[in-house]
């Protein structure tokens, strides 16, 4: 059903361990354990620009809660507005809510491949209480080590079978095999996978906004539950399984420490350039701010172009109260020659 990720799991983990056998020999044990350790480097490598671009949605959605929350607020009550203008808003900053689900998605899709090939190279049915059986009835010891599986041949996994890490074999479970090697390196990675899981939730909820509504008991099974289920539920999972799970949660671990770093200095670097505009554009100390904006010039028709009347030396020269009044100064002017002429 999922062999579209079975094959490349078994692929990158045969591609690693064929480089590592040719330096450390085919029948090492530090070759498959390095070969799963450089598995979940290859596909954690492969997901980290998802992962990135996640941690800056959530970056993102921090600094936007109280824009969103103004909306919430203006839009009291329509449910539909909100959803509207909180959506603009996202697309108006570039988050996207998808994008936190393909890491996710992805390491669970490549937890199952790799759970899937490494129980299968066991199919006698010592590992019959784990799901994702690779066929319906068990093999025997014999027809278990002559049968390929995936892109592994069956001396591949003869060679599996006999690794052994600190003298555990990498396929036994401490359920199945409680034998003193076993029982030791699988404590000791149980161990350190719960450590691992407790810490990066911790990292994670420190992350979280104090003002956002969070469940509280989602905290408590981040930080106690889940690793709680790491350290009693290794007990069930083979050697192999657990060196996944202890390189997996490490590669987190480390990856949200410098992840969030950069993002921190990011977002300073915003602030401060934030900062530095409200500086420049905000009024200097002691000037009064423009109450109104300044009104434009009138603008003056200039005269029509024409010949100038030639101006009578005779004729009385306009006093400035006749120019300012015109219509006063020639009913004078009309009085006077009236005056005059009856006069004669």
């Amino acid at each position: 059903m999922l062999d579209f990720v079975y094959y490349p799991v078994s692929a990158v983990l045969w591609l690693w361990h064929t480089a590592f056998a040719s330096v450390l020999g085919a029948d090492s044990g530090t070759a498959w354990v390095l070969a799963v350790v450089f598995l979940v480097a290859t596909f954690r490598a492969v997901l980290f620009l998802p992962f990135l671009r996640q941690a800056r949605n959530q970056a993102a959605m921090k600094r936007l809660q109280p824009q969103m929350a103004a909306i919430k607020k203006k839009y009291e009550g329509d449910r539909q507005r909100q959803t509207l203008e909180i959506q603009k808003l996202h697309k108006e900053h570039g988050v996207s809510l998808l994008a936190g689900c393909l890491p996710a998605l992805g390491q669970g899709l490549i937890f199952l491949g790799l759970f899937h090939v490494l129980r299968s190279f066991d199919r006698t049915g010592a590992l019959g209480h784990l799901p994702f059986q690779a066929t319906p009835t068990p093999m025997s010891a014999e027809q278990n080590a002559a049968t390929p599986n995936y892109i592994f041949g069956a001396t591949d996994v003869q060679s599996f079978l006999e690794a052994e890490l600190f003298g555990a074999p990498l396929s036994a479970t401490l359920a199945g095999t409680p034998i003193v090697a076993v029982a030791t390196v699988a404590i000791i990675l149980m161990v350190i996978a719960a450590v691992a899981t407790h810490f990066t939730a911790r990292a994670s909820i420190a992350r979280q906004d104090p003002t956002a509504q969070q469940l509280p008991f989602m905290n408590t099974l981040m930080l106690w539950v889940f690793p709680a289920g790491a350290l009693l539920g290794g007990a069930l999972l083979p050697i192999a399984i657990l060196l996944y799970w202890v390189s997996n949660n490490a590669w987190t671990l480390a990856q949200q420490h410098l992840v969030y770093r950069r993002l921190d200095t990011e977002s300073a670097a915003l602030e401060r350039r934030a900062a530095e505009a409200r500086t420049a554009t905000a009024p200097r100390p002691g000037a009064k701010p423009a109450k109104f904006a300044a009104k434009p010039e009138a603008t003056t028709t200039p005269p029509t172009a024409g010949p100038h009347p030639t101006p009578n030396p005779n004729s009385p020269r306009p006093s400035a109260r006749s120019a300012t009044h015109p219509t006063r100064s020639a009913t004078k002017s009309a009085r006077r020659r009236t005056t005059r002429a009856s006069r004669r």
